[in-house]
């Protein structure tokens, strides 16, 4: 049998079509030492109204970062059917594990869920999640909105964002739903690397996708879940699920160009950054020095922009190793 083929060992707990509201898990069956017929339980919330389109809203795709489950939770809590024109489908941890654990991987298989797309009914336990929302839930979604922050180790100015997409329709309807958001900054985002990515896949079924990066240092404030729950009742009220226009919000629009935005420490030690998020950048500026920490008297590693524009994102811990992701630049664009 293709794997592929295989049914998903998934079970929602809640009817995912009837009218009303209905708060309960997707079940997972995990055998494990402490319990031989235990399950992953993943919260859901089904809110089911009269006629009209369907919002896929997820949050804890990574585990440590926070805005988006504590929107989430709220919204399961105080949304009802009478307000709702069509159908909420809530996950406010998608890879419960690692949300449970505060950690970005899931503590069960170390599987990052956002690099586990499409996934696999017979993998891994997030492989398993993966492919429950390929095949079962996203296929449901008019409009796809993940929620991300920076988690523990980047910090980023809070924006919603969309990605550059073949189709240009699909592209201007994920556009004018960041726009919709209301965030802050509202970003054309570029990717390291998008294999197996949650975005590409909701991307490439057709569907309107939103996602986020709202702060980050592995915590939440007051403005960021603001901007969280602000945003999320603009998105459904711009898919037509919540009655109203969307609140407006001033919004800067960023694009990330080329992958020269993205600069990567070189060398392990203390960063000293010289610029703070948000504030403006000139190509060849050094933005940060990275201090040897074995031994005084040594010469810092200066750290250039390679791209002018605005701070977007930094690491966040003090310390960095080689590789890490050291900050973003983004240049400030008209509204598409």
């Amino acid at each position: 049998m293709n794997p592929a083929s295989r049914p998903s060992p998934v079970v929602p707990t809640v009817d995912l079509a009837a009218p009303g509201v209905r708060h309960g898990h997707l079940r997972l069956p995990y055998s494990r030492d402490d319990s031989a017929w235990g399950s992953v339980m993943i919260p859901i919330t089904v809110v089911v109204g009269g006629e009209g389109p369907t919002a896929l809203l997820t949050g804890g795709n990574h585990g440590d970062e926070y805005e988006g489950p504590a929107a989430l939770f709220d919204l399961a809590q105080r949304l009802t059917p009478e307000a709702v024109s069509g159908r909420v489908i809530i996950v406010p941890a998608m890879n419960y594990p690692a949300f449970a654990a505060g950690t970005r991987t899931s503590p069960i298989d170390r599987g990052n869920l956002n690099r586990s797309f499409p996934g696999r009914p017979d993998g891994t336990v997030t492989e398993k999640i993966a492919d429950y929302f390929t095949r079962h839930l996203v296929p449901l979604a008019d409009i796809v909105l993940d929620f991300h922050s920076g988690g523990r180790t980047l910090d980023f100015v809070p924006y919603a964002a969309a990605h550059e997409l073949p189709d240009k329709a699909q592209e201007a309807r994920c556009f004018a739903a960041v726009a919709a958001f209301g965030a802050p900054y509202s970003m054309r985002m570029r990717e390291i690397d998008a294999v197996g990515m949650y975005d590409t896949t909701v991307e490439e079924m057709g569907k309107v996708f939103v996602t986020t990066e709202l702060g980050g240092g592995g915590t939440a404030s007051a403005r960021t879940i603001a901007i969280a729950r602000r945003g999320v009742a603009n998105v459904l009220r711009h898919a037509g699920i919540l009655a109203g226009p969307p609140e407006p919000a001033a919004s800067r629009f960023l694009d990330m160009p080329s992958d020269d935005c993205f600069v990567f420490a070189e060398e392990a030690g203390l960063v000293a950054f010289a610029r703070d998020l948000g504030e403006e950048v000139s190509e060849g500026e050094v933005v940060a020095l990275i201090h040897p920490i074995a031994r005084t008297g040594l010469a810092p590693l200066a750290m250039r922009a390679k791209h002018g524009g605005i701070l977007a994102a930094r690491h966040f811990p003090g310390l960095v190793k080689p590789g890490d992701c050291l900050f973003v630049t983004a240049t400030v664009e008209e509204a598409p």
